[in-house]
């Protein structure tokens, strides 16, 4: 009966300490300075050796001092070619020093940052950015151009990733074309925005692509509060999924709103069967963004009919069954909060249809949807038929 239980705590202790190793290996690898970590354990030798003791041994291949990278990244309908130059752990305490440039079909940006975890505990940083940004936005004909500067203190607290972050631009618009609205005119030339935010992040998918099960609540405040919320159920590889965003942007003191700040909806990632933030306030076929929003979605995700094999090429595609409902305005601030919902509950769009979803690894995801936009108001632009999306945060 002893040795049966020495057997037992032997057993115990390996697998305790394959654990350990395993967890403290994956710990070393999110430091993003070694390139590969390997974990050898075996009984322990020589002199002063314990009878079941073991020798855990950590071989590490560190990163070059200068590493380039080059890849494509997909979002909002948008794709972006990405240059990358990094100098991991310039400091020796996995401190990171980064160059990038990124060239888009709507922006363009460049920027070093330096990235600075606290010793003893990595899940812990600061971030420090200096930047600039142009883009295009022609659903406003409006173009933007911005130079900055930025800090950002992450931290975990319980369950959830925590960022505070402060952020000086200045920032520049122009009309990207000659017929511009005079609305958007008015908006044009040079401002200095100085902001500090905080974003709050619970997220326990199991993918960020096209998730099957879990859970995600993002909640990022400045003056503006956007929430978002996403839900899936899994049911007999069937999901079922519901998600929820919402914003609200605040004036300071007497001061008016920028159409840089505000919100936009529509489009194959927000409110399907409405072209790209094409819906809300808008000037002579400019639209001007709103200060208050909300967009709500209900999908069903379901294997491609008559395919019985599981593991292949067609395990990448899902067919695509969705209800999406949403609005966008602008908000009276001598109001009371009663009148607010009103107006937000006023004139609601929605659209339904049906499609296929394609998973590009953990790149991106694309859809092909038939989509039947309903509750049109006057000015908004519809895409009733056949519509295309690409992006990772979908409705």
């Amino acid at each position: 009966c002893c040795c049966m239980n020495d057997c037992f705590f032997a057993q115990c202790f390996k697998q305790s300490v394959m654990k350990k190793s395993h967890e403290a290996r994956q710990k070393l690898l999110r430091l993003g300075i070694f390139r590969k970590v390997t974990v050898v354990i075996d009984t322990s030798r020589g002199e002063g050796a314990l009878p079941n003791g073991l020798e855990v041994t950590f071989e590490v291949t560190e990163l070059r001092r200068f590493t380039g990278s080059y890849n494509t990244t997909v979002g909002n309908n948008e794709g972006s070619m990405v240059l990358g130059l990094k100098m991991p752990n310039v400091l020796g305490r996995a401190e990171r020093l980064g160059f990038q440039f990124s060239y888009g079909t709507k922006e363009t940006s460049y920027g070093v940052s330096f990235f600075k975890p606290q010793p003893g505990n990595f899940e812990r940083s600061v971030t420090l950015n200096a930047f600039k940004v142009m883009g295009q936005f022609p659903w406003s004909s409006l173009r933007e151009s911005d130079r900055g500067v930025s800090a950002e203190l992450t931290f975990p607290v319980w369950r959830t990733s925590q960022s505070l972050k402060y952020e000086a631009v200045w920032r520049e618009l122009s009309c990207l074309a000659g017929t511009a609205s005079f609305a958007v005119r008015e908006e044009s030339g040079h401002s200095l925005k100085s902001s500090l935010s905080h974003a709050m992040v619970v997220d326990s998918r199991n993918s960020s692509i096209l998730p099957q099960s879990g859970g995600l609540l993002q909640i990022h405040q400045v003056r503006d509060v956007t929430v978002g919320i996403l839900k899936e159920l899994s049911i007999c590889d069937k999901v079922l999924s519901a998600s929820l965003w919402g914003g609200l942007l605040l004036p300071v003191g007497d001061s008016h709103t920028s159409i840089a700040d505000r919100f936009y909806l529509g489009g194959p990632t927000s409110v399907r069967g409405f072209s790209m933030y094409s819906m809300g306030p808008q000037s002579e076929g400019d639209y001007l963004g709103g200060e208050a929003y909300w967009a709500g979605g209900l999908h069903l995700f379901t294997p491609l009919p008559f395919t019985r094999r599981r593991g292949g090429f067609m395990d990448l595609f899902r067919t695509h069954l969705f209800l999406n409902a949403g609005n966008l305005c602008n908000l009276n601030y001598g109001e009371g909060p009663a009148s607010h919902l009103q107006r937000l509950a006023e004139c609601v769009r929605w659209s339904y249809g049906l499609g296929l979803v394609l998973r590009l690894g953990n790149i991106a995801r694309l859809e092909l949807n038939y989509c039947i936009p309903m509750g049109v108001q006057s000015g908004d632009r519809i895409c009733d038929g056949v519509q295309f999306g690409a992006g990772i945060r979908f409705l």
